[in-house]
């Protein structure tokens, strides 16, 4: 053990030289060497005159450690100052902690910490991690949070000086998930696909190999390495909830924020895409070579059972881990659990060993050693493998193993926590604690006993269930004979969160819609959904998706149309109770309505109206006249809408009902403008914005304020049309609404061209000039004309090129813009 390292609170400086081997070729080997020896004799004194102690150097870099922090930066300003002319510069990372001194070292995540930072730094840089920053009355320049690689949790980084220097090389932009445990082995392998996903003749590599293989996590640590060649992000698609193909690039899309067409969004992108668990979609592999065809500057890392064969692609088989790492993954599971245990090598090996070395059947043998220490671990598996490998015969012999390693871990099970785990496989995308005790009855120590043995995960805040894992509980739930009932549990539960959401428009509650809700348990609801076709039960299946009607309307009007066509579909749909087989139809006609079918969406909707008036419902009667009204308006039949809106607008008076009452007075104000009085539609609008608030109705209060602009620009108050379309697009944003967000953008466009903001209006309005979207009062046709004569009257040179940049924008970049100042 060094006497001379500093001991308790330490303070790690880290030094490396950057374009090393460009600067090796420019200067020659003489010049470089001479340069390079200076390098270090100017570091070294710097730093021992601060009272640093060089720990370790490797080739051109440095790691020091000092007792204090104020001693390390001083070090690092003198050094990287005397440098400053020279030929070499030097990035420095300086982070503080209390390091465990051992026999070979300082042992810890702070030495790790610090060699991070320095790496995502430029030459002249000094990064200074905030553990440090408390410790020194400097001016320090504060760059943010940045997440690193391998690092669990983002890091604040501060610089020293003021100096400009390009974005840090961190995973600034980013929604990998932050690993639990960093990933065991795998260096030649990491090395190996690094060098695929580089090659610029590779647009795809799939990662490929059994459950349990670690293949997530694998893609995970690779997409971090790999960060720095990716400007525009590093994203992570999960698609394990997903069955339906059709449903992986809206998926997609949602991960990256993307609205309106993907394959524009990627068009000139440099990123790269992580989409895990494939092998239950591999219908939608023609999807990725049509974006992949589209986008040459996106990389995509798939990680499947099987490969997706298409042309783009490149396969890499993950192979189970070689002995030690195997040994070392045991062993640091083990001591989690149990950290006081004394496991042998050649213990753990054949624990190893006999669980063919696959990661997860580690990590749940590990698990067990909290009950059995590792002599009476191996005895069990002894006894239970020899049984259970070789059920599924045409299986490849690793499943099998995981197979059998997952069963026996199940077999372990008290019966209470066996029928908790085989009901668990219902959910998809995980669930929170209290529906988990809804479906499957379980007591909270039951779900945590779950959690202890590694069979549950808590992933920010919901508990999920490893894929590999479901799929056995899944089998194991057909075979127990409740598997039905269950299901139907699951169904009706979520049909209850689904109505707890209070999205279905035509019987609003008090209290307001929470969208939140269907978008925490969209994979849920579609689960109920596809089993209620399966069970072959339209009513159910129409009572979900009935219930989440504002959910489609808002995220995606298609897969609505898709489910209620499917759900009416059924035999004996047409026998369901009349009241929800109306509000169904109307539902139905809405998805269809913001899809831009408005044909169809008439048909639904005067089909809903005849039941309602069969029905004596004199409030659902006043919904679907109203919607009529709209479609009458939109068809320039204004004394039949006017009509139409004024009958469901006296109903709505007698019944009191603020929310009917926040739609008509809307709408009244939508047939005023298209009359021409305009002041009187602007104070109809405001009117149903603060009633659709006061109802609780997000949609259409942001679609109000959004009208209130429109009306403000076309009667020229610029200033108002400005404030209010601000206001109606950051609502919008909010609820990640496609056609608010368009139309706000638009008017903001309108507001520059007024103003004579010609670059503004240009790149405003060329990011969203080809959309055609639904809006509450189906005003955007009118608007659209509108914004497009004030920015065309800007012709010229500068216009030109302002809309050929904004049609380069996505809609976020446009939404982003167009929220700041004119």
């Amino acid at each position: 053990m060094r006497p001379d390292l500093p001991r308790g609170t330490v303070t790690f400086l880290f030094t490396d030289v950057e374009g090393s081997t460009r600067l090796l070729h420019e200067l020659g080997a003489e010049a470089y060497a001479e340069a390079l020896a200076e390098h270090r004799r100017v570091i070294r004194e710097a730093c021992v005159g601060e009272g640093g102690v060089e720990v370790d150097t490797q080739g051109d870099a440095f790691f020091f450690a000092f007792p204090t922090a104020p001693g390390a930066l001083a070090a690092a300003s003198g050094f990287t100052q005397a440098l400053a002319n020279g030929p070499i510069r030097v990035r420095v990372g300086v982070h503080t902690g209390t390091p465990l001194v051992a026999d070979e070292g300082y042992v810890g995540s702070d030495v790790h910490r610090a060699a991070r930072i320095a790496a995502a730094g430029h030459g002249g840089q000094v990064l200074v991690a905030a553990s440090t920053a408390t410790l020194v009355d400097l001016e320090l320049s504060d760059l943010g949070e940045h997440r690193f690689k391998d690092l669990a949790a983002p890091e604040h980084v501060f610089q020293l000086g003021d100096a400009s220097f390009p974005t840090l090389k961190s995973l600034y932009r980013t929604n990998l998930p932050v690993p639990a445990n960093p990933l065991v082995g795998r260096k030649k392998e990491l090395v190996d696909v690094l060098r695929l996903v580089t090659d610029e003749t590779t647009r795809l590599v799939t990662i490929t190999g059994p459950g349990g293989i670690g293949k997530t996590r694998f893609a995970i640590a690779l997409a971090g390495e790999a960060a720095d060649g990716y400007p525009d992000g590093i994203w992570f698609v999960d698609l394990s909830p997903l069955r339906d193909a059709a449903l992986v690039v809206p998926t997609i899309s949602h991960a990256l924020a993307a609205d309106g067409d993907l394959a524009r969004h990627l068009s000139d992108a440099r990123c790269l895409i992580v989409l895990d668990n494939f092998e239950q979609v591999v219908g939608a592999a023609s999807d990725v070579a049509e974006l992949l065809g589209a986008s040459r500057g996106v990389r995509v890392v798939a990680t499947s059972r099987e490969p997706l064969r298409i042309a783009a692609e490149r396969e890499y088989a993950l192979d189970p881990l070689p002995e030690s790492p195997a040994v070392e993954l045991f062993r640091h599971r083990a001591a989690a659990v149990l950290p006081d245990a004394e496991i042998a090598y050649e213990t753990a090996a054949e624990i190893c060993r006999r669980l063919d070395r696959l990661p997860l059947a580690i990590e749940l043998a590990a698990a067990r050693t909290r009950v059995f220490g590792p002599d009476a671990l191996l005895e069990r598996l002894e006894e239970r493998l020899p049984i259970l490998v070789g059920r599924a015969r045409d299986a490849p012999k690793r499943q099998q193993t995981l197979r059998a390693t997952i069963a026996w871990s199940y077999e372990l099970l008290v019966p209470e926590e066996q029928q908790l785990f085989l009901r668990m496989a219902v959910f998809r995308g995980g669930s929170t604690l209290e529906s988990i005790e809804a479906v499957t009855g379980a007591a909270p120590d039951l779900v945590e006993s779950l959690v202890e043995k590694s069979l549950l995960r808590l992933r920010r805040g919901r508990l999920v269930m490893l894929e590999t894992i479901r799929e056995y509980a899944r089998e194991q739930l057909e075979r127990s004979g409740e598997d039905a009932e269950v299901r139907n549990r699951h169904a009706e539960h979520f049909a209850a969160v689904a109505e707890s959401a209070n999205l279905n428009a035509g019987a609003l509650r008090p209290g307001g819609q929470r969208l939140e809700v269907a978008l925490a348990e969209q994979d849920n609801v579609r689960g109920a959904l596809s089993w209620t076709i399966a069970a072959g039960d339209p009513g159910l299946g129409l009572r979900i998706a009935t219930a989440i009607e504002q959910f489609w309307v808002v995220n995606d009007p298609e897969e609505g149309r898709r489910w209620f066509a499917a759900l009416f579909a059924l035999p004996g749909a047409d026998d369901v109770e009349s009241g929800l087989r109306a509000q169904a139809l109307r539902a139905w006609g809405s998805a269809a309505d913001i899809a831009g079918d408005h044909e169809a969406a008439r048909g639904l909707y005067e089909r809903s109206l005849a039941l309602h008036e069969e029905l004596g419902d004199d409030r659902g009667r006043a919904v679907l006249l109203h919607r009529l009204g709209i479609w009458a308006m939109r068809e320039r039949e204004l004394d039949r809408a006017g009509e139409l809106v004024a009958e469901s607008h006296a109903i709505h008076e007698r019944h009191e009902d603020v929310w009917g009452l926040a739609q008509t007075v809307g709408t009244l104000g939508a047939l005023e403008r298209e009359a021409g009085g305009l002041d009187r539609a602007s104070e109809l609008v405001a009117r149903s914005a603060a009633l659709a608030r006061e109802a609780g109705v997000p949609w259409w209060h942001a679609g109000m304020v959004a009208e209130q602009a429109a009306l403000a620009l076309e009667a020229g108050r610029v200033d108002e049309a400005d404030t209010r379309a601000h206001e109606g697009l950051q609502l919008a944003d909010d609820m990640r609404d496609y056609g608010g967000r368009v139309l706000c953008v638009g008017i903001l466009a309108g507001v520059a061209a007024e103003r004579g903001a010609v670059e503004r209006a240009g790149r405003l309005w060329g990011a969203i000039e080809d959309e055609r979207v639904g809006a509450p009062l189906g005003g955007w046709p009118r608007h659209r004309a509108g914004v497009a004569a004030r920015v065309d009257a800007l012709a010229g040179g500068e216009l030109d090129a302002a809309l050929a940049q904004g049609r380069e924008l996505s809609l976020d970049q446009a939404v982003e813009e167009a929220l700041g100042e004119d």
